[in-house]
């Protein structure tokens, strides 16, 4: 994945597009550049690096006037992380630049093609290729940029987002989408133009955005309506301009040191958004319009799929458990990767529910292609509002968390599992699966998770002085048993993620089936020890840990005598349901993670080889 930032209008462009790298560097941090337009001169900055690099640099370099400019970080796929491979590429006229998003799959052949009609390459990137396919077609054809680009994107397979511009009309930005995000901004009576892989570049400049679908490309003009047709067959189609929500201080840092330590400080707040208005305690009402106009496919289904990936793959497997215990509805959990490849059986009878917070992961929107193909009802799960997933899915729900900055995951794994536990509540009592009073305890409890997440998070200095001792350890094991296997495996990969420690989450009861062999006084356990569900299961496991000199951190309830005996550390979480445990067991892995990513000195936002989103394969 790729940010993309485009300006054109009357203010300064280089401002407005470094500070959108800066807020879209979550998408890709390898390297990045940006180019600019002035009196009909391309001024050309990149190099490998984060963005901070590029700014410098680019002071160095060039001039930063001009009123039309186009910027790009890269999360590399086509080619190394390069100063050459960077983005903005050029034509090999010069005239043509263009940013891109995404992988062109027959690229090899098209530039084969181009090389016998005379084309040099700079690059190792698909990227150029398109640059010089656009360029070749308004040569040959002699047609304008808007139409050029349009047609070469018709002989184009595979998945983009880009942003091309043309020395020679100074006043005009061409953007095309097919597989990743595109955003484009609308400032007051058209007088500019943005264009970004999501709104958080423009947002303190306009609220009016208009989201691409696939397979379209919009032509924009400073002083003109925004034409946008269909690349098939270039049909009209009439633009529609949304305000957003979204306000600067959501994605600003607001004090934290890093944007994740942030989110895992918003997730009371981010919980209680999720539920607030669906839920009403009081009355015993779960309202959900995605539910209730397909109560009957839910009711009806022979089973329930859950497809997702990374942490979302988690919440499923947490949403598998609570579907299970109180709707009583069979429920399987498949990678989306594996699931699209697998040739799987899936019939009209079947539920898909597809999670991603970002709504653009690659993988789930091709299951839900998949999905959809076999006559399957599909039901998504997002947190970015008018993602792609949102707008393919047959009906959905979204999480209400808020962006999410950092790389890793956090208040995105709680507030689906709370969307998730909605849904099954509200299944649950439409099946008659659950009791009346059962049915209102279950509200009750949930109404209390977010005081309980704040209680949670006062642990943090005690948090912080475990990471302290363990941080230099070469590897984690995490253990968890029922509702909170799950969280076992998403603490594990928390600390893989940020901290580059390998770490691996286990069934506790598997333990003793392998990894057991494992266990020396190098090797911290993390294990999730709640009181409600299997607890003196969980304290043996504890016991074999030690008697082999394993270093334990358990995760107890307030009070807990039995494990404090035994581990070397317990951090404190307080009592709920059992399958309500999982918001509260994760705060102090997320925690956990956190701190010893920080003592390492590692990149907490943006880790290594990883981008926020998956849109690519």
């Amino acid at each position: 994945m790729c940010g993309i930032v485009g300006y054109v209008g009357f203010r300064e462009a280089y401002p407005i597009v470094i500070k959108g790298l800066k807020r879209l560097e979550y998408r890709g941090y390898d390297s990045s550049g940006i180019a600019l337009l002035d009196n009909g001169n391309i001024k050309l900055s990149k190099t490998k690096g984060k963005v901070a690099d590029l700014e410098k640099r680019a002071q160095d370099e060039i001039s930063l006037s001009g009123t039309l400019g186009i910027g790009h970080t890269r999360w590399a796929t086509h080619g190394e992380p390069n100063d050459i491979n960077s983005h903005p590429h050029l034509s090999n006229s010069g005239d043509l630049v263009i940013i891109h998003n995404g992988i062109i799959e027959n690229y090899d052949p098209l530039k084969k093609e181009l090389i016998k009609r005379g084309y040099i390459f700079a690059s190792d990137t698909d990227t150029e290729v398109l640059i010089n396919l656009i360029e070749d077609v308004k040569k040959n054809e002699g047609v304008k940029l808007g139409k050029a680009v349009r047609i070469a994107l018709t002989q184009v397979v595979g998945a983009y987002a880009i942003a091309v511009f043309d020395k020679n009309r100074p006043d005009e930005i061409v953007a095309a989408r097919m597989g990743s995000p595109l955003a484009i901004g609308v400032g007051e009576n058209d007088t500019e133009f943005f264009v970004a892989s999501d709104a958080s570049p423009f947002i303190e400049y306009t609220n009016n955005a208009i989201y691409l679908e696939d397979e379209e490309i919009a032509v924009i003009r400073k002083g003109k309506k925004i034409e946008i047709r269909k690349i098939a067959d270039d049909s009209i189609v009439v633009p529609y301009i949304q305000e957003l929500q979204l306000n600067l201080e959501q994605i600003e840092k607001d004090g934290y040191d890093h944007f994740m330590l942030k989110e895992i400080h918003e997730q009371p707040n981010a919980i209680t958004d999720t539920y607030r208005g669906r839920m009403l305690v009081n009355e015993g009402i779960i309202r959900m319009a995605g539910i209730d106009d397909n109560m009957e496919r839910f009711l009806n289904a022979d089973r329930i799929i859950i497809v997702a990936c990374g942490t979302s793959w988690h919440a499923g497997l947490v949403a598998e458990y609570v579907f299970e215990d109180l709707s009583r509805i069979p429920v399987e959990v498949e990678y989306a990767s594996e699931f699209r490849y697998r040739n799987p059986i899936i019939t009209e009878k079947d539920v898909v529910i597809a999670i991603s917070q970002s709504g653009e992961t690659a993988d789930t929107r091709a299951a839900i292609q998949l999905a959809k193909s076999k006559g399957a009802f599909v039901f998504g799960v997002c947190n970015v509002v008018g993602s792609t997933i949102a707008r393919e899915s047959d009906a959905g729900a979204y999480t209400h968390a808020g962006p999410e900055i950092g790389v890793a995951s956090t208040k995105a794994f709680t507030t689906q599992i709370t969307v998730l536990t909605l849904i099954a509540l509200k299944l649950a009592k439409a099946k008659g699966a659950i009791s009346n009073s059962d049915y209102h305890m279950h509200l009750q409890e949930l109404e209390l998770i977010p005081e309980k997440v704040k209680e949670c998070l006062t642990s943090d200095s005690h948090i912080k002085e475990i990471a302290a001792v363990y941080k230099d350890m070469p590897n984690f094991l995490y253990l968890g048993r029922g509702f909170n296997f799950p969280v076992a495996l998403e603490g594990a990969l928390k600390l893989k993620e940020i901290s580059y420690i390998h770490a691996e989450g286990y069934p506790a009861a598997e333990m003793k089936h392998g990894p057991i062999a494992l266990i020396d006084e190098q090797m911290p356990v993390v294990v999730i020890a709640t009181k409600k569900g299997h607890y003196e299961k969980v304290v043996s496991n504890i016991q074999e840990i030690k008697s082999r000199k394993g270093k334990i951190i358990a995760i107890v309830n307030n009070g807990d005598v039995s494990v404090r005996e035994i581990a070397d550390y317990v951090i404190e979480v307080p009592e709920t349901l059992e399958l309500l445990s999982p918001l509260l067991t994760t705060i102090p892995l997320q925690l956990l993670s956190y701190h010893i990513a920080v003592m390492r000195e590692c990149n907490v936002d943006q880790p290594r080889n990883l981008a926020k989103s998956v849109t690519v394969e």
